[in-house]
């Protein structure tokens, strides 16, 4: 029947459903980004079409990458690890399924309204009502999937992934409902704390707890080494539940806040290097005998890639946060730069590694090209090392000229060369996620089955 394929209940269904659709809209929303930063070196490139107009790029850009690729990617790839590491089957597919389709029709609404210039102006929450209660749906049937999955496991005891995915689907849905005006609308200052308490910790109580947790699901399995220690997965859980929810008020400590708030924020963030320190010490440790692997696995590779980025990511955030780091570099594109360092680089690299483990092993087909996986990871690695010298050598500069007085018409000049430079690595990301995407394609749609296997054996901590 049409309504068994459109809803269909087949195993891994679900999984490789939100993977595709997650490539699919990862190839518009990373298409945006190249266009708009295209436009800081040329801004008369476009004339009258104001939906390609840099600003409303952007808001497409961030919400097409956060909402489209990100999110979508992380729901498949916990589709896929929550039933393999409960050892029992997604609790319902055709749930999974429904709320696939119920995605894709909120990042078409995206789509159509964010490049319209529609948006409720903060920063990440930026979609209309009937957007922002068709996504909260989504989260309430994926966590009730997850959770139920997990209800019915046939092992007694969690591994640490599942307090992860079980922690960001618990906290997610409650930060959103906060986070958007849709729900809740403050006046004046209260506003902008509100938003950034959401725009802080859609990264910290969702795209790292869900990261984190597809990282230590990842290492053991490529690596063949248990975990290094349970205990330090736990510890690192806990810390970012107790420091990482009061972090927000750092984006705006600049603003008149009042000054216990500014200094919780400051305090947790610093304290935010306890779990870090905890959870990469975990990541190498059980990496100890097999760094050579990074050369021979593609998967192994974008994993340690990302916990490698992660070190940078949270060992630059802290710091940044502090008063007086924090006034010299905020109002600059080193903070751009950061930005792209934990989605682009921290997130986006896990991801990739997920979808390269995992779609193999809910199709049961092997990846159509190697040669393209090792050209994704080459293309990705260096744009991104390009994208982010060149952004933080830009900030630097714009920081400079801020502190000194200088006039912007003149230190303004100085950085155009290193937007044309953001621009090429740009050029280069795109096209490594369009070899992605077309891998995939073939991956799915040749006609040669291989098998994979498709069961793993437990990893012990």
């Amino acid at each position: 029947m049409l309504l068994d394929k459109i809803f269909s209940n087949q195993e891994g269904s679900a999984s490789r459903n939100f993977m595709i659709s997650a490539l699919w809209w990862s190839i518009f929303a990373m298409g945006a980004g190249l266009f708009a930063g295209m436009e800081f070196s040329v801004p008369d490139l476009v004339h009258n079409v104001p939906q390609l107009s840099m600003p409303h790029l952007r808001m497409w850009h961030v919400n097409g990458v956060a909402i489209g690729w990100l999110s979508m990617g992380y729901v498949g790839s916990m589709f896929y690890m929550v039933p393999n590491l409960a050892k029992t089957k997604l609790w319902s597919e055709r749930l999974g399924n429904m709320t696939m389709w119920a995605w894709n029709l909120l990042m078409v609404g995206a789509f159509c309204t964010l490049l319209n210039g529609a948006t409720e102006g903060r920063e990440y929450a930026e979609l209309g009502a009937v957007l922002d209660v068709f996504a909260l749906l989504a989260l309430f049937c994926i966590s009730a999937n997850v959770y139920m999955t997990i209800v019915h496991r046939r092992v007694k005891k969690l591994y640490v992934s599942l307090w992860y995915f079980l922690g960001a689907l618990f906290w997610f849905p409650l930060v959103y409902l906060i986070g958007q005006r849709t729900f809740v609308q403050l006046p004046g200052l209260n506003d902008a704390i509100i938003g950034w308490f959401y725009g802080h910790n859609i990264l910290g109580m969702w795209f790292t707890t869900v990261g984190v947790g597809m990282m230590y699901y990842l290492l053991p399995r490529t690596t063949g080494n248990p975990l290094y220690s349970h205990g330090l997965s736990m510890l690192g859980f806990w810390g970012i539940a107790l420091f990482y929810a009061p972090t927000g008020t750092h984006h705006i400590l600049q603003s008149p806040v009042p000054e216990w708030l500014k200094a919780i924020a400051v305090i947790s963030s610093i304290f935010l290097l306890v779990p870090v320190f905890t959870v990469l010490t975990n990541f190498f440790m059980t990496m100890k005998g097999k760094w050579h692997l990074m050369i021979t696995d593609m998967p192994t590779r974008f994993t340690v890639t990302s916990c490698l980025f992660y070190l940078v990511t949270c060992t630059q955030g802290p710091f940044q946060a502090t008063r007086w780091i924090n006034w010299y570099l905020h109002f600059s594109q080193w903070v751009v730069g950061h930005a792209h360092l934990a989605l682009l680089g921290t997130f986006s690299f896990i991801l990739s590694a997920s979808i390269y483990y995992g779609l193999p092993r809910v199709t049961g087909r092997e990846w159509y090209s190697q040669g393209l996986i090792r050209a994704h990871w080459w293309l990705k690695f260096l744009g991104f090392l390009l994208m982010m010298t060149s952004l933080t050598i830009a900030g630097l500069v714009q920081a400079a000229g801020w502190a000194f007085g200088i006039p912007v018409d003149q230190w303004s000049l100085t950085i155009r060369p290193y937007w044309f430079l953001r621009a090429i690595s740009g050029v280069m990301i795109v096209l490594g996620q369009l070899f992605f995407a077309y891998n995939a394609y073939k991956t799915l749609y040749t006609p040669a089955k291989l098998e994979v296997k498709t069961k793993e054996a437990g990893v012990t901590a």
